[in-house]
């Protein structure tokens, strides 16, 4: 026999369905609307479901635990994942044979696989990599301080050259103060994070770069992206926000508002519109943060960036980050600005507060890349004159091989050159500059196509080879340069 019901809860559910039906004979349903006796229908129905359900049907009971059989089968029939993909023996021969090694420093000539080839590829703007008063201050450093200091700023990381650092980049930027970090891709990463949170917005150049993505990303604010270097696309994003927070004054009093652009794109090789970007700020009282990578030791008279390029003040500025990888060629980062927006970063930054601090001997050789660039005042007019030949010869090539296609990114005084082939799908673009990339090193040139995370990047930027010049290349590499370029364009076209 099946389980016994339990007669009460019977008579119950009797006692509903008849005093339901009654209610239904009665004058109550005259006038009432059609939807409300669905809704009062289902309503007892359910009812009367849970009370049967309750007490008429016994649950199954729960195993929290598997059987040893079971657990057996399940791990008979696992199958780990590789940890990394498998090549077969083809392939790792054919990976081989394309590696690319370099066995010494990487200046404007590098040495790749024994083989001497004309450098196109690093950020070294000033030449300063195997600079010998570099080379001697980091090794007088090293006798010093030893290799690294073991632990962040915090807890006995700091040295007195890494405030000396500090000091001496906030003068050369006209700022109040300066901060460094260990690692160049964390000083924006962690500078954006340090002020923006969840509720804020945030309004950036499309054409920003990894790292600078990585910071926004880390902040969980609202990102509203411009088109790159659109100042009236811009606008229109402020005067959106605007007109949300006239609808919504409580909301907007909580929300605050940035903008993130950089000074010299790396993407795009161009240069960020200054003037407008602080005319927006404040206008809509917003707050201005500048990645200049790129831009530090290259643009204006003296190398500060692009605050100098434009004659505006560092003060209208929120806060300016840098790596100091490219023109001072050492490691690690800086944010500069006014003392009690960089002091925050002490204990907001997080790249800061939980990386090992700077090695004495890379914050020397900064130090002294520093005097390099205010002594030795051709560096800057040096590499933004090489940036400019070699852009005129790489037009007048390509025009005189018939490369129509061809579009030369970038403006005319920044240092990384872009090059794209027009009117073609993605795929067969990256199949031509493949082909440029492997020609050219067989000819002594070293470049390289430029590489982004597809699945990554919040907005990928078309296919290009990227150019970097220095202020160490002279004009008849840069001229010879363009002339073995276009003819590998020609022959891969």
């Amino acid at each position: 026999m099946g389980d016994e019901v339990d007669t009460s809860t019977l008579w119950e559910a009797d006692g509903l369905f008849r005093a339901f039906i009654g209610l239904l004979n009665t004058q109550y349903v005259e006038g009432v609307p059609v939807y409300h006796l669905v809704i009062e229908t289902v309503m007892v129905m359910l009812l009367i479901k849970l009370v049967f359900y309750d007490s008429s049907f016994k649950k199954k009971p729960f195993r929290d635990k598997l059987t040893e059989k079971e657990q057996e089968d399940l791990i008979n029939s696992w199958e780990p994942e590789p940890l990394v993909p498998v090549f077969t023996k083809e392939e790792e021969e054919a990976a081989e044979a394309q590696e690319r090694v370099v066995d010494g420093m990487v200046k404007t000539h590098v040495s790749i696989n024994g083989e001497d080839k004309l450098n196109l590829t690093s950020f070294n703007f000033l030449g300063l990599v195997g600079d010998e008063e570099m080379q001697d201050s980091a090794v007088a450093a090293c006798h010093k301080y030893g290799i690294g200091s073991c632990g962040p700023r915090g807890f006995y990381g700091t040295v007195d050259v890494h405030l000396q650092l500090e000091e001496n980049l906030a003068k050369f930027m006209g700022a109040e103060q300066g901060l460094i970090y260990a690692y160049g891709f964390s000083t924006i990463a962690s500078v954006i994070p340090a002020y923006c949170k969840r509720g804020d917005v945030i309004f950036y150049d499309k054409g920003v770069g990894f790292a600078t993505q990585k910071g926004l990303i880390a902040s969980r604010a609202r990102l509203v992206g411009f088109e790159h270097n659109n100042i009236a696309d811009l606008e229109r994003c402020l005067e959106e926000q605007a007109e949300m927070d006239k609808k919504d004054p409580k909301k907007a009093q909580g929300c605050r508002r940035f903008m993130v652009v950089e000074g010299l794109y790396q993407n795009y090789g161009d240069i960020a519109p200054l003037p407008q970007l602080v005319d927006l700020k404040f206008k809509y009282k917003v707050r201005l943060f500048i990645e200049e990578s790129m831009s530090f030791g290259v643009l204006g008279k003296t190398g500060r960036g692009l605050t100098e390029h434009y004659g505006i003040s560092v003060d209208k500025i929120d806060c300016i980050a840098a790596a100091m990888s490219n023109s001072l060629a050492s490691v690690g980062g800086f944010a500069v600005g006014r003392t009690f927006v960089v002091d925050h970063q002490v204990l907001s930054g997080a790249g800061y507060c939980y990386s090992a601090s700077l090695p004495p001997l890379l914050a020397v050789a900064a130090l002294q890349a520093l005097q390099l660039i205010d002594s030795r005042k051709d560096l800057q007019s040096k590499v933004v004159a090489n940036a400019k030949t070699f852009r005129d010869a790489l037009a007048g090539e390509f025009k005189k091989a018939k490369c129509t296609s061809l579009e030369i990114g970038g403006d005319i005084l920044s240092p990384v050159v872009h090059v794209r082939v027009g009117g073609v799908e993605r795929l067969e673009a990256d199949s031509l500059l493949d082909a440029v990339v492997e020609s050219t090193l067989g000819k002594g040139l070293a470049l390289t196509k430029s590489i982004y995370l597809i699945k990554e990047e919040m907005h990928v930027p078309p296919p290009s080879i990227r150019l970097s010049v220095s202020a160490g290349h002279t004009t008849a590499e840069l001229t010879s340069a363009a002339k073995t370029i276009a003819a590998a364009f020609k022959a891969a076209m």
